[in-house]
């Protein structure tokens, strides 16, 4: 378990991959309603400059959140998720893409509060052909050491 005070400024984590399948892309675009044709019809994609279905881009965070939780940097210390800023997308997310996070605290602050203090974090989702496919800042409030 990492203290904010045993976090750094510039730590970096690297997380294991993750395939989006198409099974995965329909059940969360039929959750979240969404409607628009080049995410649930094939035919109609295939017209469009990516060739083929694609996913939102929210789906890459969703995975990019994921796949860092399970990495453990705030595994123990993490009280929550406080936002997320400068989301980015930057290329296509579409089904048989395998993604990974890299990820690096870019910024800490202390609180008023002596048991808890302010990260920021920037995630890097990338997919296997080594593009940026989401780009995120996370603020996390995490547990200071006990004293």
């Amino acid at each position: 378990m990492k203290y904010f005070e045993d976090m750094k400024i510039g730590d970096k984590m690297i997380t294991r991959g993750k395939t989006v399948t198409d099974a995965m892309i329909t059940i969360i675009v039929g959750l979240a309603g969404y409607t628009e044709p080049f995410f649930h019809d094939e035919e109609y994609a295939k017209k469009t400059p990516f060739g083929t279905r694609i996913a939102p881009g929210l789906i890459a965070l969703l995975v990019a959140g994921g796949l860092s939780e399970q990495a453990g940097y705030f595994e123990g210390s993490s009280i929550t998720m406080m936002g997320m800023n400068n989301i980015k997308f930057m290329a296509p997310l579409k089904a048989g893409d395998t993604l990974h996070v890299e990820m690096e605290l870019i910024d800490k602050k202390e609180t008023s509060k002596p048991d808890r203090g302010l990260t920021w974090d920037r995630k890097n989702c990338i997919n296997q052909r080594g593009e940026v496919v989401a780009q995120v800042d996370c603020i996390h409030l995490v547990k200071r050491r006990p004293k």
